[in-house]
């Protein structure tokens, strides 16, 4: 099996781990899938219990981070001269690319995963700090200003690549430019039905209740 394709493997398998699903079920006893907007990441998990709902941000997040990681660690490990570095980057950009595809279609839910924001937060944090940095100032303000976390999870993907190439935050390659445009677009795709309310005027604001675990 070649580099590439173990990497794009593995970063599904860890990313597809459903960590807002699980937590609610394990403390909760109730289907996270069945309340709310019927997503399993930490906007929707955090609705009926914020410690939770933290906790799915970290998790989910560092899902991301952790394949990028893993993935370049790997390949570092096995180079003995600088050609190795095109590999590191294409390496980091599969499994952040994949991560964030395994999040949004879990093979242990049937495909029906969540919107991918927090797992792409791991990936962006590895790949591109500084146009994270930027793109989280922007999603802060949006919400504050509006208390729509879906508009601001939506405005501040559109913006992440093109941040990074005006930063020039993205190490040279093409590869991993390319995977910021991806999962940028896929992040926008799987709120689709947000962008549908927002036209509308029906997407409910955010507020979190004040629950226990």
């Amino acid at each position: 099996m070649s580099l590439y394709l173990a990497t794009a493997l593995i970063a599904y398998l860890l990313g597809s781990i459903p960590f807002g699903y699980i937590l609610v079920r394990v403390f909760r006893g109730q289907d996270v899938r069945e309340s709310g907007s019927g997503n399993i990441g930490a906007t929707n998990v955090a609705r009926s219990s914020p410690a939770l709902g933290a906790l799915t941000l970290f998790l989910d997040a560092s899902k991301g981070l952790l394949a990028i990681t893993a993935g370049s660690l790997v390949v570092a490990s096995a180079a003995r001269d600088s050609s190795a570095s095109p590999h590191i980057f294409r390496v980091a950009a599969i499994a952040g690319l994949f991560a964030v595809l395994g999040h949004m279609f879990p093979v242990w839910l049937k495909f029906r995963g969540g919107k991918g924001v927090a797992t792409s937060f791991g990936v962006f944090l590895a790949l591109a700090p500084k146009t994270l940095l930027l793109a989280m100032a922007l999603f802060v303000a949006l919400v504050a200003a509006f208390r729509y976390v879906s508009l601001g999870s939506i405005i501040a993907a559109a913006a992440l690549p093109l941040i990074a190439y005006a930063l020039r935050d993205y190490h040279s390659s093409l590869a991993i430019l390319a995977a910021m445009g991806i999962i940028s677009a896929l992040v926008i795709f799987k709120h689709r039905e947000n962008i549908g309310r927002l036209l509308a005027g029906t997407e409910p604001r955010f507020a979190i209740k004040r629950t226990r675990v």
